[in-house]
This record gives structure tokens, C-alpha cells and sequence, in this order.
């Protein structure tokens, strides 16, 4: 079996679409993907990308994915790599297409002299757990995960514009 990691182009939208609508199944989350295909191209592969894509195939066949983007550490003065997003089908886990997805993402914080890679799993994903931390990641627990979306977003973005008249 030949594992590959390549990033992904325009004409991988599609399968990039599909392997997050896999992902939020697993999740339990199918009821929170709303994203336009052709927004998240744009978002992706447009003038200014906010993120990439890198696809894991096994024999040349399309398994997984992973979607990152650069944060920065303050503390340390330096970009980071985070994972908003890793998934191997089903079928393909135990290949070690997951622990290479992983393994080429540490390759390009090296690469970019970044600080650290980091992402959130959900707590009660035990085997993602298990897997994370067999690999040598640690659980952040003294941190919690903060967001402001939706209509909270929208009334937040307000309050600034009208600050700032």
C-alpha cells in the first residue's frame, strides 16, 4: 500500500466538499455544514486563501484530508499551524494515512518556522484521543474554547461600528 500526501487543487473541491460532509457524519455534525461549495473554493484557492488543503490518498485513491491555516503565537513571536479539520475514511484508518496527514503538517511547521502545531478534538472522541497522544501531542485542559458566530457575531461587529462614529 502507497501512502501519498499532495496538496490539493481547484479541481479537488468537490472530494474536499464531500470528505467534510464524511467528517461531520462522523461528528455527529451533519446538521451544522452550510458552507457554499463555490465560496469555499473562492476561500481556498482565490486570490487570498485563508486556508489549504493537503489530500491523503492510499494507492493513488483519495482516503483523507486535512485543513489548516497559519496562527501566531504571541509568546513566541511565531506563526503556527493549525488543523481545523483532519479525516480518513473509515476503510482507510489503521493504513497510517492519518499519522502521515499528521506527520507532513508538522514537516511544514518545521519548514515555515512555526512554533507549534495545534487543533481540538472533541472530548468525547476517545480513539482520536488515544491516537493524538500516542503520536506525542498533549491535551491542553487548562484552556477553553471560546467563539462568538451567528447572530452573536453580527450584534459584536455592530457594537463596533458604532464605537467607533
Amino acid at each position: 500500500m502507497t501512502i501519498s500526501i499532495r496538496p490539493a487543487t481547484p479541481a479537488d473541491l468537490p472530494l474536499i466538499a464531500q470528505l467534510i460532509r464524511d467528517l461531520a457524519d462522523y461528528e455527529q455534525l451533519a446538521h451544522e455544514v452550510r458552507f457554499d461549495e463555490a465560496v469555499m473554493g473562492e476561500k481556498l484557492f482565490g486570490a487570498r486563501p485563508y486556508a489549504e488543503v493537503v489530500i491523503g490518498e492510499l494507492d493513488g485513491a483519495a482516503q483523507g484530508f486535512a485543513l489548516f491555516f497559519h496562527n501566531f503565537s504571541t509568546f513566541e513571536g511565531k506563526p503556527g499551524i493549525y488543523l481545523e479539520d483532519l479525516f480518513v475514511r473509515p476503510d482507510a484508518r489503521g493504513s497510517g494515512l492519518g499519522k502521515a496527514l499528521l506527520s507532513h503538517l508538522a514537516m511544514l511547521a518545521v519548514e515555515r518556522d512555526c512554533a507549534r502545531l495545534e487543533w481540538s478534538v472533541l472530548d468525547w472522541n476517545e480513539p482520536a484521543i488515544g491516537f493524538y497522544k500516542k503520536l506525542g501531542a498533549r491535551l491542553m485542559d487548562e484552556w477553553t474554547v471560546m467563539r462568538v458566530d451567528g447572530d452573536a457575531l453580527q450584534q459584536l461587529g455592530a457594537a463596533a461600528r458604532v464605537s467607533a462614529v
